[in-house]
C-alpha cells in the first residue's frame, strides 16, 4: 500500500481553471473530469477569482507601500552595519602592517611566528 502524496496546483493553473469555470462553457463535471481536479475545488478557485480580482486593478503604491517601507528600513540598517564593519576591518588592516610581513605570520617554515608552527606546539 503506497501512500499518496497530495497535488500542488501552480497559480498559473489555478487562473486557468477558474477563468474556464467563469466563462461557463462546460459545466463543472466537464471541467473537472477535464483538468483532472474535484468540481468542489473548482468552484473554490472560481469564487476566491471572483472575490479576488479587484485586486489587479488597484494602483501598484496602495498594495506595495507597508511592505516596501518594512523592506527599505531593514536594508538600510544592514547598510549601515555593514559600513561599521567595513570600516572596522579597513583599520585593523592598516594595523597589521604591509602585505609581506602578513605572509611572513603565515609562512609554515618561518620557527617562531608560523601559525603552522605555533598549532604544532
Amino acid at each position: 500500500m503506497t501512500k499518496q502524496t497530495r497535488r500542488k496546483f501552480t497559480a498559473e493553473f489555478k487562473a486557468k481553471v477558474a477563468l474556464e469555470a467563469i466563462k461557463n462553457q462546460k459545466t463543472l463535471a466537464e471541467l473537472s473530469q477535464h483538468f483532472e481536479v474535484n468540481a468542489v475545488m473548482i468552484s473554490k478557485w472560481k469564487t476566491d477569482f471572483l472575490t479576488n480580482m479587484a485586486v489587479v486593478f488597484q494602483k501598484e503604491s496602495s498594495i506595495s507601500d507597508t511592505s516596501d517601507s518594512v523592506d527599505v528600513e531593514k536594508l538600510y540598517a544592514q547598510i549601515g552595519q555593514l559600513k561599521v564593519e567595513n570600516d572596522f576591518l579597513k583599520k585593523k588592516l592598516q594595523e597589521t602592517g604591509d602585505m609581506n610581513y602578513r605572509k611572513e605570520l603565515i609562512n609554515p617554515k618561518h620557527p617562531v611566528l608560523s601559525v603552522f608552527y605555533l598549532t604544532v606546539i
